[in-house]
C-alpha cells in the first residue's frame, strides 16, 4: 500500500441505534498540508491514511480532573462591557458576600447615574490610546472642530460584534471621523483601561501593589452572540494582558442573562420592585399607577446610591425560596444593544441553574430608540444634512445624542408635559449654512406636528412623540417574548426577571407588565443596571453554579464511510485500492440545542488503519443546523484541527493496534478538543477557533 492509500477501516461492530454513530469513520490526513477550504474533499485532495473506531462511541460524564485543581485568586473582578455604558465590580475571595462597585467616574451627565461610564474611546491622530468614558467624550468635545477631525472617537462599537457575519481578527470599526481601525485593538484598549483602573483601585484599597496574577477576570457577553464574537472578546482580553492562552482559566466569559440570574437568586424582597403588586414594596404602598411606584422606588434607590458596596446575603433570596425543583423562570436582559432571553430551571438541592431553552433575542436594545430619533431628525432636516453634520461636526453630534439620552430617561407612560432637547449651537448654525434657512423654518414645514421649536433653541417633543420612538424597539421585545411563551417548555414560567440598563425604562416595564402580567410575576431588581455586573462577580467566585447549558451549535468531524449504493450521492464516491468510500461525511459529536453539563466530555477511541502512520489530523466542523450530513452542506464551517504528530516516538512501545482517544469538553463559553495517543501518552489540545479559519 502506498502512502497515499486509504487505510483499512474495520466496522465498529456496535449495535448503535443511530446510523450516524455506527458508520462513522474518522477522516484523518497523513500529510502536513491540510485542505485550504473546509469544503474541499479532504480524502480526495490528500492521499490520507485513516483511523478506525476501537469501541462504540460513548459520552463520558466524568468532568475533567484538572478542573478541580483550580488556582486560587485573591479577588474576582467582573467587567460589564456594555454597548452604551460599561463598568466593573469586584469582590475579595475571603469576603465573597461583599461586592464593591467601582469608584465614581469623573464627569457624568445630569440625570444619568454614573456608576458606569459611557463605552466611548478616543485615540490620538497617531492611533494611540488617549482616554475612555466621560474623559474621552469631554476631551473630544473640547477639541477645535478642525483638530477633532484628526482624532479617532468611537462609541457604541460593541454592536459590531453582533452584526458582523464573518467576524475575524481583522474586522474594522469606523470612528466618528470616518477612519477605520482594527476592532481587536479597540476592544483590547478598552479592556486594558479597565484592567489598569481596577488594579489601581485594588492597590489603593489594599495599601499595597496588586498584581494581575492575583485577579480572576470575568467579562460579560450577550448570550445570543455567536461563538466567534465570544472568542473575539477572549482574544481582546489576551491582547490587553488580562490573561494568556496558557493561563486561560484566569479569564471567565460569562453570559449576561446567566449573571443576572445568579444575582436574582440572592435577592430579598426589599431589593425588588414587583410590577404587579399593589402591596407595600420597600415599605411604600404602591399606588395604582406603575409610574408613581417607580418614582418612589427611584427615590429609594437614589438615597441608597451613595453606598458602593453591596452585601449579598449568603442565602437563597425570598422570591427564590418560593421556587421549587423544576420551576422555570425567564431572564429578560435588555441592554443598550441587544435583548437576550434565557429560560432557566431550578435544580435542587443546591439551587443550580439549568438552561432550558437556547438563548434567543436580537438587536432590540435601547440603541433602537436612538436610531428612531435619528430617523426623526432626518425626516425634519433631511438625511443629506444629518449625514454631513455627523461627518463635519462629529463632537456636536455626540452632544446632541447625550442631550437626547437624558431626555429619553425621562420618558414615562403617564407623562403629560413635553420633553425639551437642546440643539447644539453648531447644529443650528451649520443647518443655516447648509440649507440657507433656519431650523425653525424646517420644523414648520416638516409636518412632524408633535415636534415643535421652542424659543430657547430646543426641540420640544410631546410625550406621545417620545413614546413613539420607543415603540418599534419595545414591540420587537414583546413580540420576541410572545414567541418564547408559545414554546411548550416555557408555558409554565413562574417569574420573569427584567434586568439590564433598558429595564429601567418605565415604558418597557409597563409594556411587559401589560402583555405578560397575567402569565407570571414580573420582577425588576432595584439596581437593575448593575444586576449583571454583580451577578458576574458571583459567577467568578463560583463558576460551577451554572450546571447545564444548551449547545449553541452542532459539532462534528469530517469522516469517511463505506460507500452504500443508493444511499450515498455518487459525487462523494472515492475508490482506493478497490474499497469504495463515501467522503466528506459529517459525524456528529453534539447537536445544536442539546443539553450539555458543564465540563462534560464526549470521548471516542480510534486506531490508525495503517500502523506506520505518524501524523494524524482530525478536522472539526460546526453548523447552526441539526440535520447535517456532509461537511460540504451549506452553513458548515471548519472550526478546529487536531494534529497529532507521533514522529520520534519509539516504535518498540507501540502495540499492534494503536489507540487514539479523542475528547471534546463542552462547558464554559469555550470548547476544548484533545487527541491522545494512549501508547505514548502524547497528546495535542486545541480550542475550537471561529476566527482564524
Amino acid at each position: 500500500m502506498g502512502m497515499e492509500s486509504v487505510g483499512v477501516y474495520g466496522f465498529c461492530g456496535c449495535t448503535a441505534k443511530s446510523k450516524m454513530k455506527c458508520d462513522s469513520r474518522w477522516e484523518v490526513t497523513a500529510s502536513e498540508t491540510a485542505p485550504t477550504s473546509a469544503y474541499s474533499s479532504p480524502a480526495r485532495s490528500l492521499g490520507d491514511t485513516g483511523i478506525t473506531p476501537l469501541s462504540p462511541s460513548h459520552i463520558a460524564n466524568d468532568a475533567d480532573p484538572n478542573v478541580s485543581e483550580q488556582q486560587t485568586f485573591l479577588v474576582v473582578v467582573a467587567i460589564d462591557f456594555g454597548t452604551t455604558s460599561s463598568g466593573y465590580a469586584y469582590s475579595f475571595a475571603k469576603e465573597p458576600e461583599c461586592i464593591h462597585v467601582m469608584r465614581r467616574w469623573e464627569g457624568g451627565d445630569p440625570g444619568v447615574s454614573n456608576q458606569k461610564t459611557p463605552t466611548t474611546i478616543l485615540l490620538t491622530p497617531e492611533r494611540k490610546f488617549h482616554s475612555f468614558g466621560y474623559a474621552a467624550r469631554d476631551f473630544y468635545h473640547d477639541l477645535d472642530p478642525n483638530e477633532a477631525k484628526q482624532w479617532l472617537y468611537l462609541e457604541k462599537f460593541k454592536m459590531k460584534l453582533h452584526t458582523t457575519g464573518d467576524l475575524n481578527m481583522d474586522t474594522d470599526l469606523t470612528a466618528a471621523n470616518g477612519k477605520k481601525v482594527k476592532a481587536l485593538d479597540i476592544f483590547a484598549y478598552a479592556l486594558q483601561y479597565f484592567k489598569e483602573q481596577a488594579l489601581k483601585e485594588l492597590s489603593d484599597q489594599a495599601g499595597s501593589e496588586f498584581e494581575n496574577s492575583d485577579v480572576r477576570w470575568v467579562i460579560t457577553v450577550p448570550a445570543i452572540w455567536k461563538q466567534p464574537a465570544k472568542q473575539f472578546m477572549r482574544q481582546a482580553a489576551y491582547q490587553a494582558g488580562l490573561a494568556s492562552p496558557e493561563n486561560s482559566e484566569q479569564l471567565v466569559i460569562a453570559l449576561e442573562p446567566e449573571a443576572a440570574s445568579i444575582y436574582c437568586r440572592k435577592l430579598r424582597l426589599h431589593q425588588l420592585i414587583e410590577l404587579s403588586s399593589k402591596t407595600a414594596v420597600n415599605g411604600y404602598s404602591a399606588s395604582d399607577t406603575v409610574g408613581a411606584g417607580f418614582a418612589q422606588a427611584k427615590e429609594h434607590i437614589r438615597r441608597n446610591r451613595q453606598s458602593r458596596t453591596f452585601l449579598v446575603e449568603n442565602v437563597i433570596g425570598e422570591i427564590w425560596s418560593e421556587l421549587e425543583e423544576g420551576d422555570k423562570y425567564v431572564v429578560v436582559d435588555s441592554g443598550g444593544g441587544t435583548v437576550d432571553l434565557t429560560v432557566h430551571q431550578i435544580r435542587l438541592p443546591e439551587g443550580h441553574l439549568k438552561e432550558l431553552y437556547k438563548a434567543t433575542g436580537g438587536p432590540y436594545g435601547s440603541l433602537g430608540v436612538d436610531y428612531e430619533f435619528e430617523k426623526l431628525l432626518c425626516k425634519i432636516f433631511g438625511e443629506d444634512f444629518i449625514e454631513q453634520f455627523k461627518i463635519k461636526r462629529p463632537a456636536a453630534w455626540v452632544d446632541l445624542m447625550i442631550a437626547f439620552e437624558s431626555r429619553k430617561r425621562a420618558a414615562a407612560p403617564d407623562r403629560t408635559n413635553p420633553l425639551n432637547i437642546t440643539l447644539p449651537f453648531s447644529f443650528i448654525d451649520y443647518y443655516k449654512k447648509f440649507r440657507g434657512h433656519s431650523v425653525e423654518h424646517a420644523l414648520r414645514k416638516s409636518n412632524v406636528d408633535f415636534v415643535k421649536w421652542s424659543s430657547q433653541g430646543m426641540l420640544r417633543m410631546s410625550p406621545d412623540a417620545m413614546n413613539a420612538l420607543f415603540r418599534p424597539t419595545i414591540d420587537s421585545i414583546i413580540e420576541h417574548l410572545r414567541d418564547l411563551f408559545r414554546k411548550p417548555e416555557v408555558s409554565t414560567v413562574k417569574f420573569l426577571f427584567l434586568v439590564g440598563g433598558f429595564a429601567e425604562a418605565p415604558l418597557l416595564q409597563q409594556a411587559v407588565q401589560t402583555a405578560f402580567g397575567d402569565k407570571c410575576r414580573i420582577i425588576v431588581p432595584q439596581d437593575v443596571g448593575l444586576t449583571i455586573l454583580k451577578g458576574a462577580v458571583l459567577f467568578g467566585l463560583d463558576p460551577a453554579v451554572i450546571k447545564v447549558r444548551r449547545s449553541p451549535l452542532t459539532y462534528g468531524v469530517g469522516v469517511l464511510n463505506r460507500y452504500v449504493e443508493g444511499k450515498h450521492p455518487p459525487e462523494k464516491l472515492l475508490v482506493k485500492d478497490g474499497t469504495r468510500w463515501c467522503t466528506d461525511v459529517f459525524d456528529k459529536f453534539i447537536s445544536v440545542d442539546q443539553s450539555v453539563a458543564l465540563g462534560e466530555l464526549v470521548k471516542r477511541s480510534y486506531t490508525p488503519a495503517k500502523p506506520s502512520q505518524l501524523v494524524i489530523v482530525i478536522n472539526i466542523y460546526s453548523s447552526e443546523h441539526d440535520d447535517v450530513s456532509f461537511i460540504t452542506d451549506p452553513g458548515v464551517k471548519k472550526c478546529g484541527t487536531l494534529r497529532l504528530d507521533l514522529t520520534g516516538t519509539s516504535s518498540a512501545a507501540v502495540p499492534a493496534r494503536r489507540e487514539i482517544q479523542t475528547l471534546m469538553q463542552f462547558g464554559d463559553t469555550e470548547i476544548k478538543a484533545t487527541a491522545i495517543d494512549i501508547a505514548t501518552s502524547k497528546s495535542v489540545k486545541v480550542g475550537i477557533d471561529f476566527l482564524n479559519y
